[in-house]
């Protein structure tokens, strides 16, 4: 009936590669359906925030680095 209902949810790992992933824009269709039928919106949403603020900080820290 509801298949995404029985499906296990992704590892932690796999959340952080399906999230680095859709950063990059490769994520496979295989990888995309797992994670719509197991995943929990609310750690994709907290890893995504995670990954864009670490990127804003090691952007900053380059440029300091080149401006200095």
């Amino acid at each position: 009936m509801m298949r995404w209902l029985s499906s296990k949810q992704p590892s932690s790992w796999q959340v952080v590669v399906s999230v680095l992933a859709a950063f990059l824009g490769v994520q496979n269709d295989k990888n995309r359906q797992r994670d719509f039928a197991g995943g929990n919106i609310k750690v994709y949403i907290g890893v995504g925030i995670t990954v864009t603020f670490a990127l804003v900080l090691m952007l900053i820290a380059i440029v300091n680095l080149v401006l200095s």
